[in-house]
């Protein structure tokens, strides 16, 4: 089996403190063969302030310095995690405008400004209809996303889910959710199985197999690690949920384009 952590982060994240070294040396402990940094790009901050810029600098030094002590080991890509690309296409296009980009992670953390803009983390969810109302902004958001150029993977499809301390069902989003997969599907694009370090893995498959469903073809699978200890978390068990889903193949990236492995 082919593993691959594709969704970590490292002291370049906000919410990051380890250096990319530490986290590769996870990722070989682990007995993973491929790993892929996406430290945070959002142009929202928490409490929805725009972002101007990305600082590739350490980014592209960080890689640079580590990757190729690990060359034999464990192959490193470049990520980024792009968080609510569709609010500035300018911009956006600049961010991605990096030659030595491997992967581009598509997501979103945040109400749409007119809602406020916040992190979905600092949202109330006091009740099943407030739980609603932000997976009803979160989606609308998604769908704007899916049908531009700023990502290769949708991120962490359930993600509000995480904060929601009472069961939601997303049975409503069904039709929504396969104008979303469709939209991937006909760009060459795809989806993450993201384990939140192995804490979500079962509620994944009625995901996969509406994503399949509607074409889709491309799973990347991630830890969403920021820490040592969640690198690799869950990734053994998203390949066998992908392999139950109908799914072939696991899907790492290269400069911007799939590579596919037999699962």
């Amino acid at each position: 089996m082919y593993l691959t952590d594709y969704h970590t982060h490292t002291k370049l994240s906000p919410d990051g403190s380890v250096p990319l070294a530490d986290m590769a040396d996870a990722a070989v402990a682990a007995g993973l063969n491929e790993l892929c940094v996406t430290d945070h790009c959002d142009l929202l901050e928490l409490y929805g302030e725009p972002v101007d810029h990305y600082d590739w600098p350490p980014a592209l030094e960080q890689y640079a310095q580590t990757a190729p002590r690990y060359a034999g080991k464990l192959t490193i890509r470049l990520g980024l995690e792009f968080g609510m690309a569709h609010l500035n296409p300018k911009l956006s296009r600049t961010i991605l405008d990096r030659p030595e980009l491997d992967f581009v992670l598509g997501s979103l953390h945040n109400l749409c400004p007119e809602k406020g803009g916040t992190d979905f983390y600092y949202v109330d969810y006091p009740d099943p209809s407030a739980c609603y109302a932000a997976l009803d902004d979160y989606f609308q958001s998604m769908t704007q996303l899916a049908v531009t150029d700023f990502y290769d993977v949708l991120s962490h499809i359930i993600y509000p889910l995480r904060y929601m301390d009472m069961p939601i069902s997303l049975d409503r989003y069904h039709d929504v959710l396969d104008g979303i997969f469709r939209a991937a599907a006909e760009r060459g694009r795809g989806i993450e199985i993201n384990t939140w370090r192995g804490r979500t893995l079962k509620e994944w498959l009625p995901v996969l197999r509406q994503f399949k469903a509607c074409g889709g073809e491309i799973v990347t699978i991630g830890s969403d690690a920021h820490t040592t200890d969640g690198v690799g978390k869950g990734c053994a068990q998203a390949c066998q949920l992908l392999a139950e889903a109908g799914f072939r193949y696991l899907a790492t990236y290269e400069k911007r384009k799939p590579v596919f492995h037999t699962l």
